[in-house]
């Protein structure tokens, strides 16, 4: 996928990462920035890697049920209502297929966002962020329950993302639950 972020240009996600997988990608991919998600632990994965190309920090492939059924509503976001702490301003916006939620000051400025993509009725969660000043407030909570929320309005019926080890606490206490470690290595420049 195409990523565009300064230092991470695009990203391939390998679901089943073999040598010989890994082998035709490293040896195909030539620009600096370009990103591997390997579903697999770094000590599988990194004696394949060449030189370089450099591993990153832990992450973790997380799914959760976004179902809007009667039995689903005790365990999903689908009922909850994201009300984001006194001061802050919910927007949900959607272009060229991306969803984007945020939680903004009464000055205009973006303390949380996140955003998804539906893929078939999985929707694809990326680039939850809470800004530093903002931290330890529950911005991250509300903005996952806005992300679910409509994803599943949109007919999601499942979620999906990659958590940095940070991240993974929180989408666990939010019912997240961990389907594989993954190696992320990047390009080096």
């Amino acid at each position: 996928m195409d990523v565009g972020l300064p230092g991470h240009v695009a990203r391939h996600i390998v679901p089943d990462p073999t040598p010989a997988t890994i082998e035709r990608l490293t040896g195909a991919l030539t620009t600096p920035g370009t990103w591997l998600k390997l579903c697999a632990p770094a000590a599988v994965v990194t004696p394949l890697l060449p030189e370089r190309w450099s591993v990153q920090d832990p992450e973790f492939m997380m799914t959760t049920s976004l179902s809007v059924g009667p039995a689903a509503r005790r365990t999903s976001y689908a009922h909850w209502n994201p009300a984001p702490p006194a001061g802050y301003t919910p927007a949900v916006t959607t272009r060229a297929g991306v969803t984007v939620a945020r939680l903004l000051t009464a000055a205009g400025e973006v303390a949380a966002r996140g955003q998804f993509a539906m893929a078939g009725r999985t929707a694809v969660v990326d680039q939850v962020q809470t800004a530093s000043g903002h931290r330890r407030r529950g911005l991250g909570t509300v903005i996952m329950r806005m992300l679910a929320t409509t994803a599943a309005a949109a007919g999601a019926h499942t979620g999906v993302l990659v958590a940095t080890a940070e991240g993974q606490a929180l989408y666990e206490t939010l019912g997240w639950k961990l389907r594989t470690p993954v190696t992320a290595a990047v390009l080096k420049h």
